[in-house]
């Protein structure tokens, strides 16, 4: 079957005997593991993917129901903090190699050490990235300039660009997905006037994430979707769902390893319009084996 890249998992990974000829990968904010467990079950047992990442689990590390996850074949590694941040990947049917959880920076706060925001795995032979990016807003101090929280983001963008130029050296088949918190252009937010001061669409985001790109990464999505306007975030507020006034966010970015073996990418736009929805939904690509 053909995909529909906008819409959702129409393409099926699976031959007619149930066997998976592609590997799907997955990147999904899912604001709240809690609150979204029943949602995210049911999407995971609807789409299979091969690898989740999620995004803002919103738990301590003993919080995390990795026994639900059991119970449809998933295994887990997870890197959670107290009501804020965290991450996770999911395998359909094997455990993730955990390599490295965080890069090494300290969360803005004076003491607050390092905040959980990057989890690495080896999955079937491809290197799996999970990152939540600091949002960095608001970006300005009461006088003007640039905001502690704004420069924390752009530290720590400088760290995941360092961080990405020795994993690609290896040459190996690269996934870095997640929340990278940046729209790449002003094709990717609906309203880029009234963005333009945002630390989603700052001249400074944006250039980091080009530099990233510079390295040789392939935006999956962009691969396969030129059009403006598709979207991966709809807030909850001034009923932006309905009126389609979203940011594309959610990233999936490929070392040329991998990117020799991207088969297709979309937005899974199914569980954003289901009933107590994530804010976000789900970003797929395909690896062929």
């Amino acid at each position: 079957m053909d995909a529909d890249p906008a819409s959702g998992f129409e393409l099926d990974p699976r031959d007619g005997f149930g066997h998976q000829v592609a590997m799907r990968i997955a990147t999904y904010n899912i604001n709240g593991i809690k609150a979204r467990l029943p949602r995210l079950k049911e999407w995971l047992e609807e789409t299979r993917p091969a690898v989740a990442c999620l995004q803002e689990i919103k738990t301590m590390d003993d919080g995390f129901p990795a026994d639900e996850f059991e119970a449809i074949g998933y295994k887990a590694i997870w890197h959670g903090q107290k009501s804020f941040n965290g991450v996770a990947i999911l395998a359909d049917g094997q455990q993730p190699v955990e390599v490295q959880r965080g890069l090494g920076i300290d969360g803005p706060k004076d003491g607050e050490g390092e905040q959980a925001r990057y989890l690495e795995a080896d999955v079937n032979g491809v290197r799996i990235c999970n990152l939540y990016l600091p949002n960095g807003n608001p970006t300005r101090d009461e006088n003007g300039k640039d905001s502690e929280k704004f420069r924390y983001k752009l530290k720590w963008m400088e760290r995941l660009i360092a961080h990405a130029g020795t994993l690609l050296k290896t040459e190996d088949a690269i996934v870095l997905g997640g929340d990278y918190n940046i729209c790449p252009t002003d094709d990717d937010v609906y309203n880029p006037a009234g963005f333009a001061d945002d630390a989603l669409c700052r001249p400074e985001s944006r250039g980091r994430f080009r530099r990233l790109m510079y390295l040789g990464l392939t935006d999956a999505f962009r691969a396969f979707n030129t059009a403006p306007h598709l979207y991966s975030y709809w807030d909850y507020q001034r009923g932006a769902w309905p009126k389609d006034e979203g940011l594309r966010i959610d990233h999936l970015l490929l070392s040329p390893q991998a990117a020799d073996r991207l088969k297709a990418c979309g937005v899974d736009k199914t569980p954003r319009g289901k009933e107590k929805p994530s804010d976000h939904t789900p970003v797929w690509c395909e690896l062929a084996d």
